[in-house]
């Protein structure tokens, strides 16, 4: 697929744009500058190709921003085109030029000069003034209002090679995964750590990460999409509105995710935080990884100790699951994680078979012979006739029952755990729904 960046200098509408163009949310836009600081991709809508939102160039030899600022470098040196966006009411800048003059030297990829928020004539900044950046006539557009695109798809088409459909194929469904966890936890060396490349900005403070980026990658045999998510703190430690339109984002990446890995400092004591973050991943029916990072830095005779606590911490937290998957790893040295991603793909294989009814009904036989069904508040018996699974992404079970219809969690629990050990669904989040046969000789 054909690679297109969107570059320029900061609060230039670059993220507006890509959201446009992807017809996505995806891009975090704030009328603040440099609210964007990874490159995150995304499908374009409608043309095979990827579309990258880059960090605005800026001037700088150190910290956050020159970082961002390479890596929009990066991403232009290697892209097949090149949107280089301008803000039509500030007019050209000296920023604007000197920019210009950088790209044109990082790339020979064909460059469209988008000159955004041209909604209002009377607005807009002298047009024959952005000629002078070199990248021909420039093209005026509203990224918020989404108008003049038309010259961007008749940019793109006439890139694609003639042996090259500008048609979307549908490609093979990769497993997505979200890296979660509080700040300032490893999750960027971890997604580093998968890429094998410095992809995400990685510094000793809390906040980098800002946007839910999606990477996808190939890593440990198989075809995935990495989700590096912004870091959730408690909401009385959120006092930035930016901030909580990244945690909004992060808690959005768990449902359109297929796993989520929840990345925990191994130093330090779990909080309620991450046990919040776990409820919703289990409440959202996801398969969930839980990654003891920095496992390398605990001390040797309180490990044993420290994994048996945080074990017991899950299992009485969260009755959705049977045995929480918890796995020591170092993202920084990259011990443990490719057996941790093994262990992933593991589970999510089991979580995408049926198993067979009569398998599922004889479990159930066992399990009632073993301990039957409590008497209803009515004092008349539960009759278990039938069970079957019903779905998947939660594994779910539906079970026909007579008699009684007021059943204990406690029941509810002990088939659940049952039936999670029998077919090693221990990992999987399930649920039991109870379907009652109507009495046909009843009233009408």
């Amino acid at each position: 697929m054909l690679k297109l960046t969107i570059v320029g200098r900061p609060n230039t509408g670059k993220s507006t744009l890509f959201n446009a163009l992807t017809g996505t949310r995806d891009a975090l836009v704030h009328d603040r500058p440099g609210v964007t600081r990874d490159t995150i991709s995304g499908q374009m809508r409608d043309r095979a190709w990827e579309i990258f939102d880059t960090a605005g160039l800026e001037n700088a030899k150190s910290g956050i921003a020159a970082d961002s600022t390479n890596m929009a470098l990066d991403a232009i040196s290697s892209s097949d085109a090149i949107l280089f966006v301008v803000d039509g009411r500030v007019g050209l800048t000296s920023s604007d030029i000197d920019w210009a003059r950088l790209v044109r030297r990082k790339t020979h990829s064909p460059v469209l000069l988008i000159v955004n928020k041209s909604e209002s004539a009377k607005r807009l900044a002298d047009i024959h003034d952005f000629y002078k950046l070199g990248f021909g006539e420039p093209v005026t557009i509203s990224a918020e209002h989404k108008k003049g695109f038309d010259k961007i798809y008749e940019f793109l088409d006439n890139i694609l090679p003639e042996n090259q459909s500008d048609k979307l194929e549908e490609e093979p469904q990769k497993l997505k995964i979200a890296i979660m966890g509080q700040p300032n936890v490893g999750k960027s060396t971890l997604v580093n750590r998968v890429l094998g490349e410095k992809r995400q900005i990685v510094m000793d403070a809390p906040g980098i990460t800002r946007d839910t980026v999606k990477i996808p990658t190939k890593f440990y045999g198989r075809a995935i999409v990495i989700m590096d998510t912004a870091g959730l703190r408690r909401k009385a430690g959120v006092k930035d509105d930016v901030e909580t339109l990244s945690a909004l984002k992060s808690l959005d990446a768990i449902e359109k995710s297929d796993v989520v890995i929840l990345v925990i400092d191994a130093t330090k004591n779990i909080e309620n935080q991450a046990l919040g973050i776990a409820a919703r991943v289990y409440d959202a029916g996801k398969i969930l990884c839980v990654a003891l990072n920095k496992w390398d830095l605990v001390e040797p005779e309180v490990r044993d100790e420290k994994l048996l606590k945080l074990k017991h911490q899950f299992t009485n937290s969260f009755h959705q699951i049977i045995k929480p998957m918890i796995l020591a790893i170092s993202a920084e040295t990259g011990t443990g994680v490719q057996n941790m991603f093994r262990r992933i793909y593991e589970q999510w294989d089991i979580s995408n078979t049926d198993a067979p009814t009569s398998l599922i009904n004889r479990i159930i036989e066992k399990l009632i012979d073993a301990r039957q069904p409590p008497m209803s508040r009515l004092k008349r018996p539960m009759k278990i006739k039938f069970a079957r699974q019903t779905g998947r992404h939660p594994m779910k079970i539906t079970i026909n029952v007579g008699g009684a219809s007021d059943i204990p969690e406690s029941y509810t629990r002990y088939l659940r755990r049952g039936l999670a050990e029998a077919l090693h669904w221990e990992h999987l989040p399930i649920i039991i729904e109870y379907k009652k046969e109507e009495n046909p000789f009843g009233e009408k």
